[in-house]
C-alpha cells in the first residue's frame, strides 16, 4: 500500500515539476536572490567555540571567574631576541613602539620597557611608590648597560613577565580593552594597526618581532579560515567537474552540474547568515561539502535521463523516468546523509550543533536543487547527441565491475580472510588512538604565528593561559600571612613543573614589597617573616599605587585571589596528568576546610570540552547508527537484512579508526566528525545495491546467484562513480593549512574508499554465503517503499539489454 502510494507520489511530483518548469525556476531564482541578501549577516568567530555546554560545571566556573577577574586573554605580547636591541638608538625605537600602541584607543594598558616601574619605600610618606625606569629616552650606552643590568638583575618580579633572563629576550605586554576582544574592532586592530606598525619598525630596525597572544592568535587563525573558504569552494568546483567532465564527456551537463552546486553554496551562505551563525572552522566547511555531495546527486540524475533517452529518444518520458523513479532513491540517500550530519545536533556543544543543523538542512536543499533544476534545464535543451552517450558503455567500467564480480563469485573466502585480518589489526589499532585537548594542534604549522607560538613558549614557558583561584573564605583573607605562605609553597610547586611557566600573583607583589622595604636589594625578592608581615603589609595598604597594581590579583573584598600560570602545548595524557597532580598539590597545601580552591582557564576549558565531544561521539554516531538501522527496518522489513546492511559500513568505520591509531592521527574536534559523516554516506550504495537486489530477486523468480550478481553489475557503475568523486571532493581538504581539516579529508576519503569496497565485494559476498537464510520471501517481504519501481528494475537489467 505504502510502495503504490509512494510511487503515484512521484509520478505527481513528476508532472508538477514538468508542468510549471518557468514557475519553479522564478522561484528558485527568488529564494536564491533572499539568500543573497543574508550574506550580509554573516559573522566569523570573534572568540574561541566553547565545546561544552553552556550549564557544564567548568563553563559556569570560568563564567564566574570571568565575573571577578576581567577577561584573561586579552594580552598580546611582542618580543624580540636580538643583541641589537641593546644600542640606545634601537631599544629608543623599541620604547616608542610601546608608546604608540597604547596611543590606540582599542588598547588598555601596555607594560613595557618604555613605561616600566620600580617599587621603592618613600620614607617621607610611610608608604610604598612606584618610580619610573626609564627617564625618557637613553643617551648613550653606558646607560643602557646599566639600565639592563638592573633590569636583569635586581628586578625579579617582572623576570618572565617583560624578559627572560637566560636569552636577554625582551616582551611588551598589550593588553586590549576587555569589552572590544571579543568584537570584530580586535581584527581590524590586529590585521591593520599592529602588524603595520610592526612591519614598519622591523623594516626601520631591522630586528624580528614576534607577536602572540590569544587575542592575536584568534585574529590570525581566523583569517585563515576566511581565507581557506575560498579555496575550498573553488578546489571542490574544479575537482568534481572534471571527474563529471571525465565521465560523461559533456561540457552541457558539466555545466548544468555546477550551476546547481554553485546554487546550493549560495543557499548555504544564506542559511548561516539567516540563522545569525558565525563561520568557524567547521562551518566553513559546509559549502565545500555540498559540492561534493551534490555531484553525485547530479550524476545519478543525469546518467538516468541518458539511459532513457538512449532506450527509446523521448524526451518527456525520459525526464518523467528521471524524476519518479530516481528521486525516491536520491530522496532516501540524500536523509542518510543528512542523518550522518543531523545527530551533532543533540552533542549539546553549540559549534557541533550549529554544524549538524547547517549540513543537515542544505544537504536536503541541495536534492531538490538537482531534483528540479536538472529535468527543467534539460527539458529546454535538445536531445543528447551520441557522443554525449558514449560514457554508458565504458570498457574499462565494464572491466572493473567484472573483476568486482569475479572476486565475489570466486574468491568469497579471501574476501572473508582479509576482511577478519584487516578487522583485527584495526582493533589493535585502535587502542593505540589517543585523545587531543590541545587547542593549537590544528593551527597551521607553516604560519609565521604558528612559529611565533613556539617562540614564546621557548621563551617564557606557553601562551595558553592555566587560571587557580583561591578563596579564602573570609573577607581580606588573602593578604594574611599564612594564606600568602600557602599560595607561595603552590607557586613553588608550579614553578617546578617544566610544563609551566612560573605563576603571576599577589605573592609576588608582597616579595617586591619586601624588597623595596630593603632598598631594593635582590636577595629581599621573598615573603616577609612573621615580625617583618605587619609593618611591610601595613605601608604596602598605604600605597595608593600598589592597590591599583592588587586590583589584578586580589578581588575588591580581598577573599579571592587568582595565580596565572601558562602552559606549554603538549600531549592531552601529560595534561590531565599535570592538572590531577595540581589538584592534589592543592588538597595538600590549602585545606578544604579552611580554602576553596578552583582551576580554570581556556587551556582546561579546551581539554575538558574534547572528552566531552568525544563521549558525545558515541552517542551521536550510535544514534545515526539507529536512525539509518530504522530506515533499512522500513524499507525492507527484515531484521536479518538490516545487520547485513550494517556490516560494510560498520568495517570501514572500524578501519579508519585503526588507521588513525597506527598513523598517530588523535581524536580531536575536527577528527570527531569523520565517523558520522562517514557513515552517513557510505549507507547511500547499501541502499541502493539492496533495493536492487531486492527487485532482481522478484524479477529473476528468487534467484538468488542471478539477482546478486545482476544488481552488482547495474549498481557497481553509479556506485563507483560517486564513490571517485566523493574521494577527490574531500581530498580537496588535505590541500588545508590547518591540520585537523586535512586530517578530515583524508579520513573521509579513505572510508569512503574503504566503503565503497566493502558494500561491491563483502557485501554481495555475504548475501551469497548466506542465501538461505535471507533469501526468502518469508525474509525479504515487499518492501514498504519501491526505491526503484520492479519494472524499471526490469527494463535495467541485463536481459533487457
Amino acid at each position: 500500500m505504502v510502495a503504490k502510494l509512494t510511487q503515484g507520489f512521484w509520478a505527481r511530483t513528476a508532472r508538477i515539476i514538468l508542468r510549471n518548469r518557468i514557475l519553479i525556476l522564478l522561484a528558485i531564482a527568488a529564494i536564491t536572490v533572499f539568500m543573497g541578501t543574508q550574506w550580509q549577516y554573516m559573522r566569523f568567530s570573534t572568540s574561541e567555540a566553547n565545546l561544552l555546554p553552556d550549564d557544564h560545571p567548568e563553563t559556569l566556573g570560568y563564567q564566574e571567574f570571568l565575573k571577578q577577574f576581567g577577561e584573561e586573554g586579552n594580552a598580546v605580547v611582542l618580543a624580540i631576541r636580538d643583541s641589537a636591541l641593546f644600542t640606545p638608538e634601537r631599544f629608543n625605537q623599541w620604547n616608542i613602539l610601546s608608546k604608540q600602541l597604547e596611543a590606540f584607543p582599542e588598547v588598555d594598558l601596555v607594560v613595557s620597557t618604555e613605561n616600566l616601574r620600580r617599587l621603592v619605600r618613600d620614607t617621607t610618606a610611610n608608604a610604598f611608590a612606584l618610580q619610573p625606569w626609564l627617564e625618557g629616552p637613553v643617551a648613550d650606552q653606558m646607560t643602557l648597560d646599566s639600565l639592563s643590568g638592573e633590569l636583569f638583575e635586581r628586578l625579579p618580579f617582572y623576570e618572565g613577565l617583560l624578559y627572560n633572563p637566560e636569552s636577554k629576550t625582551i616582551q611588551t605586554v598589550v593588553y586590549m580593552d576587555k569589552d572590544l576582544v571579543n568584537t570584530p574592532v580586535r581584527k581590524d586592530f590586529v590585521l591593520n594597526d599592529l602588524r603595520n606598525l610592526v612591519s614598519d619598525f622591523e623594516e626601520e630596525t631591522g630586528m624580528d618581532v614576534h607577536i602572540s597572544g590569544m587575542p592575536y592568535i584568534r585574529t590570525m587563525n581566523s583569517q585563515n579560515i576566511i581565507d581557506e573558504i575560498g579555496i575550498f569552494i573553488a578546489g571542490a568546483l574544479l575537482v568534481t567537474s572534471l571527474i563529471f567532465f571525465f565521465f560523461f564527456r559533456s561540457f552541457r551537463a558539466t555545466l548544468i552540474s555546477i550551476c546547481v552546486v554553485v546554487i546550493g553554496v549560495m543557499w548555504a551562505f544564506g542559511t548561516l547568515g539567516l540563522l545569525k551563525y558565525e563561520i568557524t572552522v567547521l562551518t566553513a566547511l559546509i559549502p565545500p561539502v555540498i559540492i561534493v555531495i551534490g555531484i553525485p546527486n547530479c550524476i545519478f540524475l543525469i546518467n538516468k535521463y541518458q539511459q532513457e533517452v538512449k532506450k527509446h529518444g523521448n524526451q518527456a518520458l525520459s525526464l518523467q523516468r528521471v524524476i519518479s523513479k530516481i528521486g525516491n532513491a536520491t530522496l532516501m540517500t540524500n536523509v542518510t546523509t543528512a542523518s550522518g550530519f543531523a545527530t551533532f545536533i543533540i552533542t549539546d556543544s553549540q559549534l557541533l550543533s550549529e554544524f549538524g543543523i547547517v549540513a543537515s538542512i542544505n544537504i536536503l536543499s541541495i536534492f531538490i536543487l538537482s531534483l528540479l533544476i536538472i529535468p527543467i534545464l534539460y527539458s529546454f535543451m535538445p536531445l543528447p547527441k551520441t557522443k554525449h552517450l558514449k560514457h554508458l558503455n565504458k570498457r574499462w567500467i565494464d572491466a572493473f565491475v567484472s573483476w568486482m564480480e569475479r572476486i565475489v563469485r570466486n574468491h568469497r573466502i579471501a574476501v572473508y580472510m582479509v576482511t577478519i585480518g584487516t578487522l583485527v589489526a584495526s582493533i589493535i589499532g585502535m587502542y593505540q588512538i589517543r585523545i587531543s585537548g590541545s587547542p593549537i594542534e590544528d593551527m597551521p604549522k607553516g604560519e609565521e604565528f604558528f612559529q611565533d607560538i613556539r617562540f614564546f613558549e621557548q621563551e617564557f614557558d606557553g601562551i595558553m593561559p592555566v587560571e587557580i583561584v583561591i578563596n579564602s573564605q573570609r573577607r581580606n583573607g588573602i593578604m594574611k600571612p599564612a594564606t600568602l605562605r600557602r599560595m607561595d609553597q603552590l607557586g613553588t610547586y608550579i614553578e617546578e613543573t617544566p610544563e609551566l611557566s612560573r605563576p603571576v600573583s599577589v605573592v609576588d607583589l608582597v616579595k617586591y614589597s619586601k624588597q623595596a622595604f630593603y632598598n631594593g636589594i635582590p636577595k629581599y625578592y621573598q615573603l616577609p617573616t612573621s615580625q617583618e608581615s605587619n609593618f611591610i603589609l601595613d605601608l604596602a595598604r598605604k600605597s595608593q599605587d600598589n592597590s591599583n597594581l592588587l586590583e589584578s590579583f586580589v578581588d575588591s573584598t580581598g577573599q579571592y585571589a587568582r595565580m596565572t600560570t601558562y602552559m606549554r602545548d603538549m600531549p592531552t595524557e601529560r595534561m590531565e596528568e599535570i592538572e590531577e597532580d595540581l589538584k592534589a598539590e592543592i588538597a595538600k597545601i590549602f585545606p578544604e576546610e579552611r580554602y576553596e580552591v578552583s582551576m580554570t582557564g581556556k587551556a582546561l576549558l579546551f581539554l575538558k570540552g574534547t572528552k566531552y565531544l568525544v563521549r558525545n561521539l558515541v552517542l551521536s554516531l550510535s544514534l545515526a547508527i539507529l536512525l539509518i538501522a530504522l530506515l533499512m527496518a522500513f524499507l525492507f522489513r527484515s531484521f536479518r537484512m538490516i545487520i547485513i546492511s550494517l556490516v560494510p559500513n560498520l568495517l570501514p568505520l572500524v578501519i579508519t579508526a585503526g588507521v588513525m591509531g597506527f598513523l598517530g592521527v588523535p581524536i580531536k574536534p575536527s577528527t570527531i566528525l569523520v565517523f558520522s559523516i562517514a557513515f552517513g554516506i557510505s549507507v547511500d550504495d547499501t541502499i541502493h545495491f539492496l533495493a536492487k537486489y531486492r527487485q532482481e530477486l522478484s524479477a529473476n523468480h528468487w534467484r538468488i546467484r542471478k539477482s546478486v550478481y545482476a544488481a552488482l553489475r547495474e549498481t557497481g557503475v553509479s556506485m563507483f562513480y560517486t564513490s571517485i568523486v566523493l574521494f577527490f571532493g574531500f581530498s580537496v581538504f588535505i590541500i588545508s593549512s590547518f591540520g585537523g581539516t586535512v586530517a578530515l579529508g583524508a579520513l573521509v576519503s579513505a572510508t569512503l574508499l574503504f566503503a565503497m569496497l566493502a558494500n561491491l565485494i563483502l557485501l554481495p559476498s555475504l548475501l551469497l554465503s548466506l542465501e538461505r537464510s535471507i533469501a526468502n520471501k518469508q525474509v525479504l517481504k515487499k518492501p514498504q517503499i519501491d526505491i526503484l519501481s520492479d519494472s524499471d528494475s526490469a527494463k535495467n537489467s541485463p536481459q533487457a539489454e
